[in-house]
């Protein structure tokens, strides 16, 4: 993958693409670069904390660098889905369903987008919380397969994927800064700043 390749070894660098796209301005049409590389560079402009993975046990691994850095050993994840418990069942952490309860939300998500940089979300995520309800810190654990390159084709899918039970409370992630100004985005309408990690595992 683009970015993924420069980033993490492997692959021919084309310092043409990257430094062009970031040198741009917020409203310049982006350039024909590839959709993870697009992703990647919107995200981290949006303040997000950017962890590839290309194993299970490099995301183990990221999980116990996130927890030490934040010392957060005694803090339980707020989980919502029951799949994401098994799934890091072994890992040192602790889980609670009480929002209060914990400093970070730890979840899954529906896809990536390229074209902000933002996470697209769910009932599925979030079951009736909205945004604001939930803890500042949030952990998503996603895969490159969900990358895709805007709203629009994520919302495509989600229909496609779901048919005539199309999720509700579908909103997306996008504001990791306190001084994110204001989005003409519809789906981050009422949404609130997080300290949002992004683990994300190579699957194609």
């Amino acid at each position: 993958m683009g970015l993924f390749d420069k980033l993490f070894g492997g692959g021919k660098q084309k310092k043409v693409s990257k430094e062009t796209a970031e040198t741009r301005g917020a409203h310049m049409p982006d350039l024909n670069i590839p959709v993870d590389e697009k992703f990647t560079i919107h995200f981290k402009q949006n303040g997000g904390k950017f962890l590839y993975c290309d194993s299970f046990s490099e995301i183990s691994q990221a999980v116990k660098n996130i927890v030490n850095e934040n010392s957060w050993q005694e803090h339980p994840f707020y989980v919502m889905n029951p799949e994401l418990k098994k799934k890091f069942a072994k890992e040192n952490i602790s889980f609670t369903n009480i929002s209060r309860e914990s400093e970070v939300f730890f979840t899954t998500c529906e896809h990536l987008i390229a074209q902000n940089g933002s996470i697209l979300v769910c009932s599925n995520q979030l079951m009736d919380k909205k945004l604001n309800e939930l803890p500042y810190n949030v952990i998503v654990f996603a895969t490159t397969s969900q990358l895709v390159e805007s709203i629009g084709e994520g919302l495509k899918t989600i229909k496609k994927k779901y048919g005539h039970n199309i999720p509700a409370n579908i909103t997306t992630l996008k504001h990791f800064q306190a001084n994110e100004g204001n989005s003409d985005d519809f789906l981050t309408y009422g949404s609130s700043s997080k300290n949002l990690y992004l683990l994300l595992l190579e699957d194609l």
